[in-house]
């Protein structure tokens, strides 16, 4: 089960966790200027053709890695609807690493420890996948794309 968190859109509106109660989550930080933004395309497509089959994905901009996310929340929004045709949602900057850690990413990276049980976030487009009963958790490196992980993804669908 999914705990109890809140964050916020990119336009301000409060959001929680459980209001994905039921689905399967692809949770993904994102920057607007790194080598692996061009993700997003493959995020995008994946949305597509498995939303309808109850996927989410969630993606949470991050400035903490070499300052690829500086701009502001609309700047964010409108880079991603213009470039990338992003439809999934997205929400205001976080960080995924230190004292400032958003509980979420805090809990993904307890639940979901890296390489050698290191819990820290490596990179942008680290990506984190949740099954319907929130009870399995998977991380995925930067580099892996989010095509590869698709048949992950269908399997909890």
């Amino acid at each position: 089960m999914l705990p109890h968190i809140t964050f916020n859109r990119l336009n301000g509106s409060p959001d929680n966790l459980q209001n994905y109660s039921g689905k399967v989550l692809l949770i993904v930080n994102v920057a607007s200027q790194c080598g692996f933004t061009g993700q997003y395309t493959e995020l995008e497509s994946v949305y597509q053709s498995l939303h309808s089959e109850g996927l989410e994905i969630l993606a949470f901009p991050c400035n903490q890695f070499g300052g690829q996310e500086p701009g502001s929340a609309e700047q964010i929004q409108s880079f991603c609807e213009r470039n990338y045709s992003v439809t999934f949602p997205i929400f205001e900057k976080i960080e995924v690493n230190g004292s400032d850690t958003h509980p979420f990413y805090d809990y993904l990276k307890s639940a979901a420890p890296g390489l050698l049980g290191t819990t820290a976030i490596k990179w942008n487009f680290t990506k984190f996948l949740i099954s319907r009963d929130g009870l399995q958790i998977k991380r995925y490196a930067s580099a892996t794309s989010p095509k590869d992980i698709a048949e992950d993804i269908k399997k909890l669908l």
